[in-house]
């Protein structure tokens, strides 16, 4: 009972501290994607405006993603802009418990920890890195996505992959970075898979193909390319290699030293991923695949950067395994820093050597983990009773 009075104590303690960082954090956001989101909906629905027209009101900024994306979001035509911020928060707090609940729950049950209160702690930890933050903030779909590709990872570890690829297909129909899982699907030797992630990106696209033609054919030959939009390429928001290599040359990064950087990454992601399939570790791959995606994408902002939070949760996990205190320790130092908001240090100024390596750190986080998240040993224990691997699955399963 005491011990119950002291977790209490504690969980209250811990839940009142993060709310009040949260209320007073100076990189709140003010929904602006929200905004984007749903003046982009009703000009088209109400207005008749064409979806890549719409410009937020006093900014250069307009809706960047596939048509399907804004099918998708037609609901928010519907309801007033209050509701619209709300239906936003909802749905990104849903997201964030199911990732809690596939990427905790293994853990805290082989460690025999009180469930409500671990829970608690790992929710609040996870609410205060960044990238959760501004995901929040600025009302963006991206623990969204994520859910949907782990919904994937989940069936392809509890046996029943013939169902998989659907979460995969609608996360890239709506945002083009999780197209990389596919990628995942097809050099893990998942083909039933990866044709059913790819049809159903294809169809959901079709889809808003149909809904409206023009939209489609503007953003597939013009909007796509049009990198302006989104915003510039050296912000210090934007974590990925372009943004690495345009921040060294603010003039215009080498496409070519990119493409070579690309096909580096996405080398070393698919012999790792390869590697972690085989042994059974669907987690590790397709944590090994969110972080090639932040890698290679051309923009990487802070926010997309929840993609990382998998490949954390595997970090963790195998510190705990093997009861590694120095491999525990760097989790948590980088759980840290991806709750400081460092890079924004240089903001206003990312030239010289400090500012390459400070203003570039989530990207080294990014490429360290990528190099060498450790692998782990399969837990059978944490499966319960044996599974048979369907055709199509390689290697043992285990839960993410």
């Amino acid at each position: 009972m005491a011990n119950d009075g002291g977790r209490l104590l504690s969980a209250a303690c811990l839940v009142t501290a993060t709310a009040v960082f949260l209320a007073t954090v100076p990189l709140h956001r003010d929904w602006f994607d929200v905004g984007v989101y749903y003046g982009t909906v009703n000009d088209w629905v109400h207005d008749g405006g064409r979806i890549y027209d719409y410009l937020v009101p006093g900014t250069h900024y307009g809706f960047t993603y596939p048509p399907f994306a804004a099918v998708v979001m037609l609901p928010m035509a519907l309801v007033g802009w209050s509701a619209a911020v709300a239906i936003s928060i909802v749905l990104s707090a849903a997201a964030a418990a199911l990732l809690l609940r596939w990427l905790a729950w293994p853990v805290i049950r082989r460690h025999g920890w009180c469930p409500w209160f671990a829970f608690t702690v790992a929710g609040c930890m996870f609410a205060l890195l960044e990238p959760v933050r501004d995901t929040v903030s600025f009302g963006q779909v991206n623990l969204l996505l994520v859910a949907l590709v782990l919904a994937d990872a989940r069936l392809l570890a509890t046996g029943r992959a013939r169902y998989a690829g659907i979460g995969v297909g609608l996360a890239t129909a709506i945002k083009l970075t999780p197209a990389l899982f596919i990628g995942y699907l097809l050099v893990t030797g998942r083909r039933l898979q990866a044709v059913t992630a790819t049809g159903t990106a294809v169809a959901a696209t079709l889809l808003a193909d149909r809904l409206d033609p023009g939209a489609s054919r503007t953003f597939w030959t013009e909007a796509l390319w049009n990198t302006d939009r989104i915003g510039s390429l050296s912000y210090v928001s934007n974590q990925s290699l372009q943004g690495v290599l345009a921040r060294l040359q603010p003039e215009g990064p080498s496409r070519t030293a990119w493409l070579l950087c690309v096909l580096v990454v996405l080398a070393v992601w698919a012999y790792r991923a390869r590697r972690a399939a085989a042994s059974g570790d669907d987690a590790a791959g397709f944590a090994l695949t969110g972080l090639a995606a932040c890698l290679v994408s051309p923009i990487t902002w802070v926010h997309h950067l929840v993609w990382l939070i998998p490949s954390l949760a595997v970090l963790a996990d195998t510190a705990l395994r093997r009861g590694h205190r120095g491999l525990l320790a760097a989790t948590g130092t980088l759980y840290v820093v991806l709750c400081s908001s460092v890079v924004w240090l240089w903001r206003w100024n990312s030239t010289g050597f400090g500012a390459f390596l400070g203003a570039n750190t989530y990207v080294w986080i990014t490429l360290g983990l990528l190099l060498a998240l450790p692998p782990r040993e399969p837990d059978r224990a944490a499966v319960g009773p044996a599974v048979r691997v369907p055709r199509g699955s390689r290697g043992r399963i285990v839960p993410i």
